[in-house]
């Protein structure tokens, strides 16, 4: 006999380990400079930080910032802590963004940044037949 497994619940947290905020912010932010250029990167990441703040207030502590050619990523402490409920707000940034990425880029953005591991393995975008 078989155990039938529960899937958690859409309100209920999944971490799969190893899944920093912190890095994988860095990670979307790499990927995408590489993919769309920094100035395009900065742009909707703060629309989506923007967007997303309004329903995850930490979100608020980051920002994107520009000195002369080069961007500056600031995240708030408690990210590159690893604090419990920081990839939560991740994840509300990427459902920001990737609307965004779709209308401007169809899918080839979203599926090279899904076939990134790190984003893929803490499921950061939802995999493309849930989206």
């Amino acid at each position: 006999m078989t155990e039938k497994r529960e899937q958690p619940q859409r309100t209920e947290t999944v971490h799969p380990p190893d899944c920093e905020a912190a890095v994988l912010f860095e990670v979307l932010w790499s990927a995408l400079a590489d993919l769309l250029g920094t100035p395009a990167t900065a742009t909707l990441i703060r629309r989506s930080l923007k967007h997303a703040a309004r329903t995850v207030p930490e979100l608020q502590g980051i920002s994107v910032s520009r000195e002369r050619f080069e961007y500056h990523l600031f995240l708030p402490p408690e990210w590159k802590a690893g604090t419990a409920g920081t990839l939560d707000g991740l994840r509300e940034v990427a459902r920001e963004l990737q609307p965004l990425l779709q209308e401007l880029t169809g899918p080839v953005v979203l599926r090279r940044l899904r076939g990134i591991p790190e984003i893929e393995r803490c499921r950061l975008f939802p995999p493309e037949d849930e989206s």
